[in-house]
C-alpha cells in the first residue's frame, strides 16, 4: 500500500511539473513573439525622425504637424520600452497600443499633408522612407499576429483544467493581446476614373 501511494504521489508530482513547464514554455513563446514586435516597432520609430527631417524643408509652416509626429513617436518609444520590460503587464501593453495608434494617426496626417506638396511627394528620399515605413508596418502587423496567437495559446493553456490550478498557484498572469489599429484599414478606398 505504501509503495502505491508513493507511485501515485510521484506520478501526480511529475504531471504537475509537466503542466508548469508547459506554461513556462508557452509564456516564453509569447514573450519571444513580442521581441519580434519590439524589433519592428524600433525600426519604425527610427525611420520617423528621418522622415520628419526630409519633410521639414517643405512643410516649414506646418510645424505643428511635424511636432505632433515627433511627440507621438517619443510617446510610442516610451510605451515600447515599458511593454518590452514586461510583456505580461496588461497596462503597459494597453499604453503601447494607445501610443502606437496616436503615432499612426499623426503619420497619417503627415502623409495626407505631403500629398499637397508635389515636390515633397516626388522627393526620392521621402519616397524611399515612405516605402521603408510601409514595409516595416507590414512586418509589425505580421509580428503582432504571431504575438497575439502566442498570447492566445498561453492564455488558453493557463485557463484550462487542471492547468488553471498550477497557473494560479504559481501566479501565471494573463497576458494582453496587442491591438494596434490602422485607420487606413478602415477607410473606404476612393476610386476615380477621371
Amino acid at each position: 500500500m505504501g509503495l502505491f501511494v508513493i507511485v501515485v504521489f510521484t506520478a501526480l508530482a511529475l504531471y504537475l511539473i509537466s503542466i508548469y513547464n508547459r506554461l513556462v514554455t508557452i509564456r516564453n513563446v509569447a514573450r519571444n513573439a513580442f521581441a519580434q514586435i519590439d524589433v519592428q516597432l524600433t525600426r519604425r520609430h527610427d525611420l520617423i525622425p528621418n522622415l520628419v527631417e526630409v519633410a521639414k524643408g517643405y512643410l516649414a509652416h506646418e510645424r505643428s504637424t511635424l511636432e505632433a509626429v515627433i511627440q507621438a513617436r517619443n510617446s510610442a518609444v516610451s510605451g515600447l520600452k515599458a511593454a518590452a520590460a514586461d510583456p505580461a503587464n496588461s497596462s503597459a501593453m494597453e499604453a503601447l497600443a494607445g501610443a502606437e495608434n496616436q503615432l499612426s494617426s499623426a503619420l497619417g496626417r503627415l502623409f495626407a499633408l505631403a500629398e499637397a506638396y508635389p515636390d515633397l511627394k516626388a522627393n526620392q528620399t521621402m519616397m524611399q522612407l515612405s516605402e521603408e515605413l510601409t514595409t516595416t508596418e507590414n512586418k509589425v502587423a505580421f509580428a503582432r499576429q504571431a504575438y497575439n496567437d502566442g498570447v492566445m495559446g498561453y492564455n488558453n493553456a493557463r485557463e484550462v483544467f487542471p492547468n488553471n490550478f498550477v497557473a494560479s498557484a504559481f501566479e501565471f498572469q494573463a497576458m494582453k493581446q496587442l491591438e494596434i489599429e490602422s485607420a487606413s484599414m478602415r477607410e473606404v478606398p476612393k476610386i476615380s476614373f477621371s
